[in-house]
Parts: C-alpha cells; sequence; structure tokens
C-alpha cells in the first residue's frame, strides 16, 4: 500500500501538503540558486567588474539619453510652436479682412465662414493639406458672440482653448486627435479676430505625426548608439579586468607551486609599477618564508637525530645497568628486607625505561621516514584474540571486564602483524587505565575494502576538544590520574603512526562521563586508501544518553571534536610535535 493510501488524512488536506512540499522544494531550488549566484559574485573579481561596469553604463548612457531626447523633443515643439503662432497671426489678418463687412444673418454668415476657412486652407473634406513653415493644419472659425456659427472641425478644438480665446487671449494646447481610424496628437492654436460687426476665433490645429516619427528615429538612433555604447563599455570592461586578474592569476598559480614544495619558484618582475610591486612583495615574502622553512626543516632534522642518537647511546649503558639489576634481583632474598625492595623497585623502573627507549627509537624511525611495513594476508580475528588473552591479567586486576565481539567467518586483511598487535595493545592498555572498573568492548567488523576494530571503554570519556588532543606526545587528560600499564605516553602516537603506515585510519571520541571510543580502520588491501569504515565511531551505548529527538544511527554528535582522521595519499605531512597519548 502507498504511503498516500496510508495517510488517515482527508484527500484535500493531503493534496494541499503536497502542494506546500512542492512549494518548498521550489523556493529552496530558488534560494540554492541565488545562494550560488551570491557565492560566485563574491569569488569572481572579473564578472564583478564586468557587471558594475556593464550597469554603470547601461545606467550613465539611459539617464543620458533620456536627457537629450527630453531636450530634442522641447526643442522640436518649440519651433513647431513658434511657427504655428506665426501662421496664426496671418491667418487673424485674413479672417479680419474676409469677414470685415459679415452678414449677421446665421445662413450668410455660415457661408462666409466656410469660405474663410477655404481660403485659409483646404476644406474639410479635401485630400489636400496646404504646406507652409509650420507645416499642415486644419482652420477652424467660429463666431465668439451672440449666434454660434462654426466652419471646420469645432469637436477637435478643446474647451480651454476656447475659453481663453473667447477672453481674447492667444493661446495654444496640445491635444489628441483622431484621423483615419487612428488617434495622434495634435498642436492646436487660437486667437481672436475682431471685426466691426463681430468676434470670431481662429484656431489652427497642427497634427504631430512628422514630428513624432522624427521623434521615433531619434529614439532608435539614441537605442542603438547606446547599445553600441554599452558593447563597447562591456569589451573595454573584460580587457581591463583581464589586464587586472591575469597578474593575480599568475601570482596565484605562482603561490600554488610555491606552497607544493617548490620553494624556488619566483614571480617576474615585470610589467607595471603596481605588479613590479607586488611581485616584489611577494618575492621577498617566499624568501623568507622559504628560509624560516630551511631553519624548521634543519631543526626538525637535528632534533631527530639528537632523539635518535640519544636512545641509541642509551642501550649500552641500559644494557649494564640491566645486567646488574638482574644479578641484584636474583639475589635480593639474601639482602635486608630494605634493600631487596629497592632492588624490585630498581628493575621495575628499569623495564619502564627500556620500554620507554624502545618507544623513541620507533617514534624516531616513523619521524626519519625508515619504518617498513611487512604487510601479509592476514585474518585479524586471531591476532585481536591473542592481545586481548595478553592483557586479561592486567584487566582481571584492576576489575575490568573485556568482551569481544567478531564475525564467525575469517576477516582477511594485509596487514603487518607486529604494528597491528602493538595497535591493539596500545588501545587496550588505553581502555583499560581509563575504564575506572567497568567494562570495555572490542568490536570487528569487515566490510567490502576495509576492516574496522573498534575499542570502547565506559569509564571517564573525553571532554569536548580532547578527541583531537589524545594523540599528541606525551599529552594527558588527567596528569593526576595513575596509569595502571604503566604507559609512556608514546604508546597512541605509535600507534597512529602505525595506522598511517597501513594507508588507514585511527579516530577517537567519547562523551564525559560515558566513556571514550577508539576506532582503527584499515584497507584490505596495502597500498590503497580508506574511503569509509564499516563501524560507527560512536558505539549505540554511548548514544544512549543524547536526546531523544536524535537519530539513534548518526555518528555525528557534538562531543566528537575533531576526530583524527589519518589518511596516506603518498604524502607525509607530519607534525614532528603531533603524537599520541591520553
Amino acid at each position: 500500500m502507498s504511503a498516500l493510501a496510508e495517510d488517515p488524512a482527508p484527500a484535500p488536506q493531503r493534496l494541499a501538503r503536497a502542494r506546500a512540499a512542492q512549494r518548498r522544494a521550489r523556493w529552496g531550488r530558488i534560494s540554492q540558486a541565488a545562494r550560488s549566484g551570491v557565492s560566485f559574485w563574491s569569488r569572481s573579481l572579473r564578472l564583478r567588474v564586468l557587471v558594475l561596469t556593464l550597469s554603470t553604463s547601461i545606467l550613465v548612457i539611459a539617464v543620458l539619453g533620456l536627457v537629450l531626447q527630453q531636450q530634442i523633443t522641447d526643442r522640436l515643439l518649440e519651433t513647431k510652436r513658434d511657427a504655428a503662432i506665426a501662421e496664426l497671426e496671418n491667418a487673424l489678418g485674413v479672417t479680419q479682412s474676409q469677414l470685415s463687412n459679415a452678414d449677421p444673418e446665421e445662413t450668410s454668415l455660415q457661408s462666409q465662414l466656410l469660405n474663410v476657412v477655404n481660403v485659409l486652407g483646404r476644406p474639410v473634406d479635401a485630400g489636400a493639406a496646404q504646406g507652409g513653415q509650420a507645416g499642415v493644419f486644419e482652420p477652424v472659425v467660429a463666431t465668439l458672440r451672440g449666434v454660434s456659427v462654426t466652419a471646420g472641425l469645432w469637436s477637435d478644438v478643446p474647451a480651454e482653448l476656447r475659453n481663453k480665446v473667447s477672453e481674447g487671449t492667444l493661446a495654444w494646447q496640445y491635444t489628441s486627435i483622431i484621423r483615419e481610424g487612428q488617434q495622434g496628437a495634435a498642436l492646436v492654436v487660437g486667437g481672436p479676430a475682431i471685426t466691426g460687426t463681430d468676434s470670431f476665433g481662429v484656431f489652427l490645429i497642427f497634427p504631430l505625426s512628422g514630428e513624432q516619427r522624427t521623434i521615433q528615429v531619434i529614439q532608435r538612433t539614441l537605442l542603438v548608439a547606446g547599445a553600441a555604447l554599452v558593447a563597447a563599455m562591456t569589451l573595454i570592461a573584460v580587457v581591463v579586468a583581464s589586464q587586472v586578474v591575469r597578474p593575480v592569476r599568475r601570482a596565484a598559480a605562482v603561490a600554488e607551486r610555491f606552497a607544493a614544495g617548490a620553494l624556488e619558484e619566483r614571480m617576474p618582475v615585470k610589467g607595471a609599477a603596481e605588479l613590479t610591486t607586488m611581485a616584489r612583495s611577494f618575492n621577498g615574502m617566499a624568501e623568507a618564508i622559504r628560509a624560516q622553512i630551511r631553519q624548521l626543516e634543519e631543526f626538525g632534522r637535528l632534533q631527530r637525530r639528537f632523539t635518535s642518537d640519544v636512545s641509541h647511546e642509551l642501550r649500552t649503558p641500559v644494557t649494564t645497568v640491566r645486567m646488574a639489576a638482574d644479578l641484584l634481583h636474583a639475589e635480593r632474598k639474601q639482602f635486608p628486607a630494605h634493600l631487596g625492595r629497592a632492588t624490585e623497585l630498581l628493575v621495575d623502573e628499569l623495564d619502564r625505561f627500556e620500554t620507554l627507549l624502545a618507544d623513541l627509537l620507533e617514534i624516531s624511525r616513523h619521524d626519519a621516514g625508515m619504518a617498513e611495513l611487512n604487510a601479509e594476508p592476514t585474518d585479524v580475528r586471531g591476532h585481536v584474540e591473542s592481545c586481548v588473552t595478553a592483557v586479561h591479567a592486567l584487566a582481571d586486576r584492576v576489575g575490568v571486564s573485556i568482551s569481544v565481539e567478531v564475525p564467525d567467518d575469517p576477516v582477511i586483511a594485509e596487514v603487518d602483524a607486529r604494528r597491528f598487535e602493538r595497535i591493539l595493545r596500545n588501545l587496550l592498555g588505553n581502555a583499560i587505565d581509563h575504564a575506572d572498573g567497568g567494562r570495555v568492548e572490542v568490536e570487528v567488523a569487515d566490510g567490502p575494502e576495509s576492516i574496522a576494530i573498534a575499542v570502547t571503554d565506559y569509564g571517564v570519556g573525553l571532554r569536548p576538544g580532547e578527541a583531537g588532543l589524545v594523540f599528541n606526545r606525551f599529552w594527558r587528560a588527567d596528569p593526576s590520574r595513575q596509569r595502571q600499564t604503566g604507559g609512556t605516553g608514546l604508546g597512541l602516537a605509535i600507534s597512529l603512526e602505525d595506522a598511517r603506515l597501513h594507508g588507514g585510519w585511527l579516530q577517537a571520541s567519547g562523551t564525559p562521563g560515558l566513556g571514550a571510543r577508539f576506532r582503527l580502520t584499515l584497507p584490505k588491501v596495502s597500498g590503497t586508501l580508506v574511503t569509509g569504515s564499516p563501524l560507527p565511531l560512536r558505539s549505540p551505548a554511548h548514544r544512549e544518553g543524547r536526546d531523544d529527538h536524535l537519530d539513534p544511527h548518526d555518528d555525528v554528535d557534538e562531543h566528537i571534536i575533531d576526530p583524527v582522521a589519518v589518511r596516506t595519499e603518498g604524502a607525509r605531512d607530519r607534525d614532528p610535535r603531533a603524537g599520541i597519548g591520553r
């Protein structure tokens, strides 16, 4: 049965929820695209220069084009208006001479007004119009007092203009007229023509179709010129941005090669003054960094050589002291009680000193890159069981129980048996030290390309930030805490280096009061890279203390602070100060 059919809500509510989910998904995609665009904008200098230049050019050209168009339009209409007023003055003179002896009778006056219209211009129903400096126009004549008699297209004369002319004022006004089924703009000028018998209003209607065509041509010209100018500015911006970005990219390429280890890389000092200044500054910085790196490398070599030499030189006197201590220890029953006890303490501390010396020699071999991996296909279950058996006596003595969970089928991987067992012994000893009399769990898992061994204790745990420190050399979470295994503080550091040598991971996580978990992940085939682990970094028991709303199968936890994930990809970029201990 589908999920929709299992939903007990009514169908309209399910449909509404589905549509809401689709809207949220769509807005999520839009916001993601917007964030990607903003991110690319903030990272691309060339794009920013191009967009800013383009937008600024469009804004400036648009404002300039509007100003020019307005100026040209105003000047064109002003010229048209002056010519129309001049034409009107001539028409007023003609009207006064034609109507000086006008008959006041309405029929006769109508005929006379039509005659004046014929004299001033073409009749309304004619197909041609007169020409002149002001262009074609249509005359209209009407009486201002007495009987209302008109000749021409009186309806096209605005009422406001009629009133002004009736008051004896020469005026003009823009209006719209309809000709041949199309609406267009027109300029109407009018003035009074006063005779001895009556007062007449003379109006001239000038269609502005020609001016409109002229303005449209000007608009198209400005638009084409503006587009050409924007394209030219964009091209210039691309060229300028390329000129600016190219040396920056060259500097970035030189910096990348320098960071990759080519300490002799330098920027060529040539070009503009600003670029030569940048190149000189970069080269000076590179030279100073190279000197510092060489100094640190020399210091590291001296430090590693000193540790190795001291460790080797100590072996001879330690061997001599060991022989003497063993002789004293064998005869301790013949000594007084306090001397016998001193002999036992001497042997115990000598054992610890020899262990520390061996660890220092191993660390020095790793630092010098002289550690070798003798990997052979092995069933790791046997090594796990032998390591657990070796620490059982210690665990029983401090009251710690150890449980082991291994698969029934063989877990085969190419490992160095000696180094693999050393990692497990260090992890087990560390877990016993910090289990506080609780339990320790050992899990083994087999994956498609890797194996994993997890050692989990349920003791003091790790505070936030300590998961990234447990692998530092001689680091201890609680310096006052007594070690049960008498560790040297280098066990986890050597384990990290051994895991690195295998090409695997060694990671730590923990929660205060709930315990800590260390996970070792190794590739099945030596020399391959680890891309995942068959075991989670946090154990299910550790996740019991989390909030109920969190996914119990989620490995991510707020108390896993910078887990150390070691990957080897051919480069061994170790910090000589980084190591392990807890």
